[in-house]
């Protein structure tokens, strides 16, 4: 072998030998990446503020429009309002042709919330973007199409990292509390399903456990029964697929929990399972009225004011 061939050899050894050690180090660095964005807080701040406290105004909105931040404990609504807050802090929230209100913003966060409310350290990866809307869409993202009428979307392709949203149904699904529908947690358990890198109807954390087999058998059983005229206690939407069935029923869970585990108590069972709580230790079975607020009543916010002395200013 000749001088230069030797060279030769010895140096493509050489590269192989580093690129080896190369790749490994690229896909290491992966790996680490992914679990450290895994922790909450970690997500990269895209907001166009950055939020630290939460406001007693913030508490009156919520108060007297997320019914299910109303029935918490004083230490659980503490936890809820640090979720918003990091929800604020990791996701833009924009308006198309209308404005965007603290308001809508605080309704946003609470659909994304209390989904996974169960899951203290939960984040949602797949999301950069809320876009409201001011009223139904069609899927090329117009208005005047008569056709077709579409309230939330999670966004994919171009799309991708988007949620897009009917200010006036986000409204509406926190307004009529028993109607088993609310358009911004639908969308958000669509995200929640998306966690394992695909929505296909299986809730991410059925997948880690023993109920997937009861879940789909619980799906086809339910849906045959839907095309066959029972269950019209459950929107028809959600017999179209294994994947509305999650949205639809998740919506039913949150909104009416008694009526769900009267009706269907293995469904509540598994969807408990799947989001890690029991919203019937949350949501009354009967709807309360919502406290008048007088000008000498004690504060909601939790001061021990008065609200003349405290929010109402």
């Amino acid at each position: 072998m000749s001088l230069l061939s030797g060279a030769v050899t010895v140096l493509f050894f050489l590269y192989i030998y580093v690129m080896e050690y190369f790749a490994l180090a690229i896909i290491f660095g992966a790996i680490i990446l992914v679990f450290s964005q895994r922790k909450k807080g970690k997500k990269e701040n895209i907001a166009d503020d950055t939020y630290e406290n939460f406001p007693n105004s913030w508490r009156i909105i919520l108060e007297d429009k997320v019914e299910y931040y109303r029935n918490l404990p004083a230490e659980k609504k503490n936890l809820f309002e640090d979720d918003i807050i990091h929800f604020f802090n990791t996701v833009k929230i924009e308006g198309v042709k209308t404005d965007v209100t603290i308001t809508d913003k605080l309704l946003v966060a609470s659909s994304a919330v209390i989904p996974v409310f169960g899951f203290p350290e939960w984040q949602y990866h797949f999301l950069q973007y809320v876009i409201l809307y001011p009223g139904a869409f069609d899927r090329n993202f117009k208005f005047d199409n008569k056709s077709e009428y579409i309230t939330g979307m999670v966004g994919d392709g171009i799309m991708e990292g988007r949620v897009i949203l009917s200010k006036s149904s986000l409204h509406l699904g926190f307004s009529n509390v028993r109607d088993k529908r609310n358009v911004g947690i639908h969308e958000f358990i669509h995200l929640l399903d998306k966690q394992d890198g695909v929505i296909d109807g299986v809730p991410t954390f059925l997948n880690e456990h023993e109920y997937v087999l009861p879940w789909m058998e619980l799906i086809r059983s339910k849906t045959k029964k839907m095309f066959e005229g029972e269950h019209q206690d459950i929107n028809f939407y959600g017999a179209t697929s294994q994947i509305e069935f999650l949205t639809v029923t998740g919506e039913y869970f949150f909104e009416h929990p008694h009526l769900l585990e009267k009706n269907h108590p293995e469904l509540f069972q598994l969807l408990s399972k799947a989001f890690n709580q029991d919203p019937t230790d949350i949501i009354s079975n009967t709807v309360k009225p919502k406290p008048k607020l007088g000008r000498n009543s004690e504060c909601p916010c939790g001061s021990g004011k008065k609200y003349k002395n405290c929010c109402m200013n």
